[in-house]
């Protein structure tokens, strides 16, 4: 098998089961946020990039290759997973990767049902159409809203300067799920934490998770997946809240949104 370039696992996810990785950024990661809890460490100086940074950066004559020789060894795999180093969004080339994937999905005989072709994105790209238009493609998209009033937003995502309001965030949101086919579903993941620092309030506060509910209410996510830090943080600052504060979170938020077609768990 020749060297991996792109793919990297599969590893057991606590939301997506057995999960096959997909990296199409550059090795150097780049992003728009530089995430307090963040578990490939802190976004430095020149890898903070504005939502309008785009990577051009197609798929080489490895991919599918590369692809192939891992699938064929995992026919129960539940889900093929594009992001890892940074926002995969910014490669403006991602649907060169999503239909080369696909095709090779084809020719695999699986065990079960056909892995899920899966996105990991931060949002924060979300305002341009025509990143809706692309990652209306995926079978499931996973969209981080770790907070949503402004200044829970500022501290604990810590994005970049031209990143776009919360509001015009969950705005974006909104359309990306009218936008999405039936057959598509959008999962909205929240990521709660605690700090040691009395001077950073955590984003684990009654107003975030009460704005939070709003929005889940307005956005009408399929799927709302309530979490903490399982790995170690980009801030040594930061730990994990507990299952019971997870379940109070959960609880909160499906009252407030009162929809029982949106499936709220926590993991």
């Amino acid at each position: 098998m020749m060297p991996r370039e792109y793919t990297y696992g599969p590893f057991q996810s606590r939301r997506l089961k057995l999960s096959l990785g997909i990296d199409i950024l550059p090795k150097c990661k780049k992003c728009t946020y530089d995430c307090i809890y963040c578990e490939i460490g802190a976004t430095g100086k020149n890898e903070l990039v504005s939502p309008d940074f785009r990577i051009h950066a197609p798929p080489s004559h490895h991919f599918r290759k590369e692809l192939t020789d891992i699938l064929k060894y995992v026919p129960h795999l539940n889900s093929i997973t594009f992001g890892y180093n940074g926002e995969p969004t910014l490669n403006e080339n991602i649907l060169d990767f999503l239909t080369i994937a696909r095709q090779v999905r084809e020719r695999i005989a699986w065990t079960n049902e056909k892995p899920r072709l899966t996105l990991f994105t931060n949002s924060s790209t979300l305002y341009f159409k025509e990143i809706r238009d692309r990652i209306c493609e995926f079978e499931l998209v996973l969209a981080k809203l770790d907070a949503a009033t402004q200044e829970d937003f500022i501290k604990t995502n810590r994005p970049h300067r031209e990143t776009p309001s919360i509001d015009e965030i969950i705005d974006s949101l909104v359309l990306l799920k009218r936008a999405m086919p039936k057959t598509n579903k959008l999962a909205i993941q929240c990521l709660v934490y605690n700090s040691y620092k009395k001077n950073i309030i955590s984003n684990n506060n009654d107003q975030n998770i009460e704005a939070l509910s709003e929005a889940i209410k307005k956005i009408k996510p399929d799927i709302v997946q309530i979490y903490s830090i399982a790995r170690i943080p980009a801030q040594y600052y930061v730990f994990a809240i507990d299952d019971e504060r997870k379940d109070e979170i959960v609880k909160k938020i499906r009252e407030k949104v009162n929809d029982n077609s949106i499936k709220i768990d926590r993991y």
